[in-house]
């Protein structure tokens, strides 16, 4: 069930980086050790979204994009205590309409454990995963 105790807000100055560098930099399985600099920056260079309760914000998601043909929806983080209740739910289908209004015909991420949330935004494992090639230098998680 998604609850509509929550407000949903793309304006940046509403962020609370010390919140979102906490959980990225500390509780995030992709990301435990990130430089709170490089979050910082990485938020400041991109399109987020936020989710606010009553006592602050409670989640958080960015899409990194060139605006014209991809778009990369990561850092999706909800706080523990607020899982379970639709948020990431919310945020895919945030990430699906944002792009649809930009006619950016694609958008991509990449998950370890959150795949039903996705699949029910619409999201589907790569096509052509083979065509695809990375370099990773992150620590593995």
């Amino acid at each position: 069930m998604i609850s509509t105790e929550y407000r949903f807000s793309e304006d940046p100055a509403e962020l609370d980086l010390e919140c979102i560098v906490r959980w990225i930099s500390q509780e995030a399985y992709w990301a435990k050790g990130r430089e709170p600099s490089a979050i910082e920056r990485s938020f400041a260079n991109s399109f987020a979204v936020g989710a606010y309760g009553p006592s602050g914000q409670v989640a958080v998601a960015r899409i990194v994009s060139d605006l014209a043909t991809f778009a990369w929806l990561c850092d999706v983080f909800v706080d523990p205590g607020h899982r379970g209740r639709g948020l990431g739910t919310r945020i895919a289908h945030w990430a699906v309409e944002w792009a649809e209004q930009r006619s950016i015909p694609r958008i991509v991420l990449a998950t370890v454990d959150a795949h039903g949330v996705y699949a029910n935004a619409g999201f589907t494992p790569l096509a052509h995963p083979q065509r695809w090639m990375q370099i990773d230098r992150r620590p593995e998680f």
